[in-house]
């Protein structure tokens, strides 16, 4: 084995594939910046701040939403999916993010949540005034049971049942989230026209793509049959234990056969204008269906993983979920996409830290941040980054009385909701409220103190801060086109305990279990997930072989590469360490 230093070549994906390997940063705007001192983000806030994802070298951002909305479930509930609420501004505030996000090289997704609206849209307030509306049949509609109990079993994800009585159709309405959020009919071939007109508006006003909310809630059973219990000991994942929906398995109110047929001419509309589609899938056994949703060129290009946003962050874990999903995406051609962290998740620096030594929880590590964002975005698939994310932000503790979230109050305190990782994010530190808003205002959720401590303005300041070593980190990954759109392959055999080691290799070797002589070069990355001290020896993966070591200066700069002076083949990783070397076999 032989090791020099040479760097790797930089290839520029073709923009008809910008989304894949594409590291997307996701805007929760009612959080990111407020411009009219009302103490809530909006679209002229976003335009204001989209320098800085620029900067952080994304390719693309996801807002979520930002449409005419009641806010029961701040803008997932869509009162008219065509206009912005005026809480975030207007239709010509968004074409000015979209230009200008345009003019900075980034690419525009919106959310669109198609599985329900709320309860307000005009077409429920039609649906639910008579039984032989012409909208009578958008939404699903069920007789109670004889006894006057709902149609079925189904729970609904924010608990309780899934069903509410409404006295002036005297029937029942699903709604798989909150009793406002009426699920729609999608066995009726008017609604899908009309969800698809509603993606075509947005199409044709210039958006890149679309990131679409639960989407394997759009079918349900036709039938409305009971789901079965939850086997004994089964794990679930999509919700916190103390909720009753982990006590069912979910066959007959989500993941239905059905929508396959709806996806393939929702991609038609979208491959019309160019557009791409990201899918969020939320299931027990999601990778199978993930798999199946992305199908090559048949239906959405991507589908969101929630595989990593986890209690566990193992690399036990991590390994078992990555080949899990790969393994599925490569029967059908598909193509995933990973995160750490979103707007309903607890925020990663916090979820992962590890433990105190008498078992309470642990406070997050700068080092470990850094590790965390330097991995995400070396997995197979594509990356969304959650704002914040950057800075090291930990989970805030929001008390019960400044919480805003239905969830977390209905499940306060074993679960206490999402309001923690959708504090305003910190621009100033030395502002107050941190530059989120007027200094008169009242902010929708209080920013912490140790957030203002990480701002924007003070990490920018910094050589060393976390801010700069994600932007080197991603503007190194854009040298690397292995990172983008290559295969995996994992080495747990030369792995200790904590430490992930794989290979990111070019397609043509993916069917290999050991390169060919005449294989192209392929990168090699060790991540050591603990607080030790790791060993990895590199001989024991590719003996025969000419390596280089090409771990970025950033790692080198943030005390996270290999130690100098180990015997030859072996890294010594400091805790959170990576290492990252290029292989190419002998006679390449």
């Amino acid at each position: 084995m032989v090791h020099s230093q040479q760097p790797s070549v930089p290839i520029a994906p073709s923009s008809a594939e910008w989304w894949r390997g594409a590291v997307i940063y996701q805007i929760y705007p009612r959080s990111f910046q407020d411009s009219d001192g009302d103490g809530v983000g909006d679209l002229p806030g976003v335009l204001q701040r989209l320098d800085h994802i620029a900067a952080l070298g994304a390719d693309a951002v996801w807002i979520s939403p930002f449409f005419k909305s009641p806010m029961k479930d701040f803008g997932y509930d869509v009162a008219d999916y065509r206009q912005v609420d005026p809480l975030f501004g207007t239709l010509a505030d968004f074409d000015a993010v979209l230009g200008k996000a345009h003019a900075l090289g980034l690419r525009v997704m919106i959310d669109q949540v198609l599985s329900h609206t709320s309860d307000q849209h005009a077409w429920f307030q039609q649906s639910r005034a008579s039984r032989d509306n012409p909208y009578a049949d958008w939404y699903v509609w069920a007789d109670a049971r004889a006894d006057g109990t709902p149609p079925n079993n189904w729970l609904s994800v924010f608990g309780g049942s899934a069903w509410t009585w409404d006295a002036r159709r005297r029937q029942y309405y699903l709604h798989q989230f909150l009793a406002e959020q009426p699920d729609l009919n999608f066995h009726n071939p008017a609604v899908r026209a009309q969800l698809l007109d509603e993606v075509r508006f947005w199409c044709e006003r210039g958006v890149d793509g679309f990131r679409f909310d639960a989407c394997n809630h759009q079918f349900s059973d036709a039938q409305l049959r009971d789901n079965p219990p939850a086997r004994a000991g089964e794990v679930v994942s999509t919700v916190s234990a103390d909720n009753p929906y982990a006590m069912q398995r979910h066959l007959y109110d989500k993941s239905r056969p059905e929508n396959l047929p709806f996806l393939e001419e929702l991609r038609a509309v979208l491959d019309v204008h160019g557009a791409a589609a990201m899918g969020e899938v939320g299931d027990e056994d999601a990778p199978p269906i993930m798999a199946e949703y992305t199908a090559s060129g048949r239906r959405l290009h991507m589908a969101y993983s929630f595989a990593l946003v986890t209690r566990d962050g193992s690399a036990a874990h991590i390994r078992h979920e990555v080949e899990r999903l790969t393994a599925a995406l490569a029967r059908t051609g598909g193509w995933g996409c990973w995160a750490f962290s979103n707007h309903d998740s607890e925020r990663v620096a916090t979820r992962w830290a590890l433990p105190q030594a008498d078992g309470t929880a642990g406070r997050p590590q700068p080092a470990q941040c850094r590790m965390l964002w330097a991995l995400l975005s070396a997995l197979p698939g594509s990356v969304c980054v959650y704002q914040g994310e950057e800075l090291g932000l930990p989970q805030a503790d929001v008390p019960f009385e400044l919480l805003q979230d239905p969830y977390g109050k209905a499940f306060w305190p074993e679960f206490k909701g999402r309001d923690g990782c959708r504090t305003p994010m910190p621009w100033q530190r030395d502002a107050v409220h941190g530059g989120f808003t007027a200094a008169q205002a009242v902010p929708w959720l209080p920013m912490p103190a140790e957030h203002r401590a990480l701002a924007v303005d003070v990490q920018a300041a910094q050589p060393d801060s976390m801010l700069r070593f994600a932007s080197q980190w991603l503007a190194w990954r854009r040298t690397q086109p292995l990172l983008r759109s290559g295969g995996i392959r994992f080495h747990d055999h030369a792995a200790p305990p904590g430490v992930l080691l794989f290979e990111r290799h070019a397609p043509i070797a993916s069917a290999h279990d050991g390169a060919p002589a005449d294989s192209p070069p392929s990168l090699l990355l060790a991540v050591n997930l603990s607080a030790a001290v790791q060993h990895v020896s590199l001989s024991a993966v590719a003996d025969a072989a000419v390596w280089h070591d090409v771990t970025p200066a950033c790692v080198h700069e943030a005390g996270l590469a290999p130690e100098p002076g180990a015997p030859s083949g072996v890294w010594v990783l400091p805790p959170w360490g990576i290492g990252v070397g290029l292989f190419v076999a002998r006679g390449a």
